[in-house]
């Protein structure tokens, strides 16, 4: 037998094998990663719609809601995933607005990838000892009735406004864009769903 043949065999082998072990890795691994991206929902949902003890989950024209409620069973809000590209990941963000879709209560990341030290800080930025989250701090409360928009190097005066981060000025731009397409075409479906 030739060493050509020899080595396509032994590659192959190997490929089949290698192929077999990651199949069997992710029959094992995908109910883990599921229930921690439950979890980690669940606890999102605690933070974007604060006083909220349950939540029902709503699904409107193909776009899920979840509708939470206090201990009273008076609504804290809806809050919906609003998804789009960053600078070099895809962002996803949650999202939690009052009923009426007139403020933003608070946001979260539940994923993104952008530069470290630089991007990252729309989640967390380890430079501001005082608030690490003061990015999306500035969401919370924010005025919704008209598109939210950014400055550069300087505080916000106006309702709507935030102030865009220093080096990662593409980052906040898309955080900043991503929501406001979700928060308008999320605001139509909700608020003209059938009641």
């Amino acid at each position: 037998m030739k060493k050509s043949a020899r080595l396509m065999i032994v590659l192959t082998v190997i490929a089949i094998i290698s192929g077999a072990v990651l199949s069997f890795m992710n029959i094992f691994a995908e109910p883990r990663i599921q229930a921690h991206k439950q979890a980690q929902l669940e606890r999102s949902i605690g933070i974007v719609l604060p006083g909220t003890v349950q939540y029902e989950t709503e699904m409107i024209d193909g776009t899920t809601f979840y509708i939470g409620s206090d201990a009273n069973g008076q609504a804290t809000g809806v809050a919906f995933k609003a998804v789009g590209n960053g600078f070099q990941s895809k962002l996803e963000i949650l999202v939690g607005t009052d009923l009426a879709f007139s403020q933003i209560l608070a946001i979260t990341f539940l994923a993104q990838a952008e530069t470290p030290g630089l991007g990252t800080k729309i989640e967390s930025d380890p430079t501001n000892r005082d608030d690490t989250a003061w990015f999306t701090t500035q969401f919370q409360q924010l005025t919704i009735s008209r598109d939210i928009s950014y400055i550069k190097n300087q505080a916000p005066t106006q309702p709507g406004e935030i102030q865009a981060i220093t080096g990662a000025t593409i980052s906040s731009k898309s955080v900043v864009d991503i929501l406001n397409q979700a928060i308008q075409a999320n605001r139509e479906i909700f608020l003209n769903r059938e009641a």
